[in-house]
């Protein structure tokens, strides 16, 4: 019981702690898009580190935990609340830029049992799906936006490959560096050892 107890205690502190420092990355900042979403430094990574150490449960409650930190980021920093949305759009953007789009990070851990290969393809899933989320989001809640019109007039009538274009600028980028990073951090003997003993 007391093993069990301590093993607990253990996977909850190492997952805040992992949860803080993707929240501290997921301000360093490598570019800003100009309507929301950014490229930044590796701020996946520990929430991918806990999918794969914990498995998919832990990993999508963690994921969850880490989803509600970056809501709150994103209405106190980014003022979302000052967009000016209605409500229906602004729950819509609460739960797919933010709930939906950061939980899913949690799935990560879907391969881990088949090496790093896995896990890199489990981070690359991951990340796909958040790319979803915020596609789903430009292409229901915003696409009637005039201000939202980044490329001018070049996507007008077609949200799907505007969503996708907007999207993608910023994913795609984080997309490959979450990608190279658990893939380089799951081939070190520390990190293997540590996934081992979780």
């Amino acid at each position: 019981m007391q093993n069990s107890r301590k093993s607990f205690t253990t996977r909850l502190v190492l997952s805040a702690v992992l949860i803080a420092l993707a929240t501290g990355l997921s301000n360093i900042k490598v570019y800003n898009m100009p309507l929301g979403g950014s490229v930044t430094l590796m701020s996946m990574v520990p929430v991918v580190l806990i999918s794969v150490m914990y498995g998919l449960k832990w990993g999508v409650g963690s994921a969850f935990v880490y989803s509600l930190i970056q809501f709150m980021l994103g209405a106190l920093v980014d003022g979302l609340f000052a967009w000016g949305l209605n409500w229906q759009s602004l729950i819509g953007t609460i739960l797919l830029d933010y709930i939906v789009a950061f939980t899913v990070i949690g799935v990560a851990g879907l391969f881990r049992k088949k090496g790093a290969v896995g896990i890199v393809l489990g981070s690359c899933v991951a990340l796909m799906c958040r790319f979803v989320s915020h596609l789903l989001s430009g292409v229901i809640i915003f696409a009637n936006f005039d201000q939202f019109e980044l490329f001018g007039k070049a996507f007008a009538g077609n949200p799907w490959l505007y969503s996708a274009a907007y999207n993608g600028l910023y994913m795609l980028p984080e997309i490959i560096i979450t990608a190279v990073a658990v893939g380089v951090l799951f081939n070190l003997p520390q990190i293997k050892r540590l996934v081992k003993e979780a």
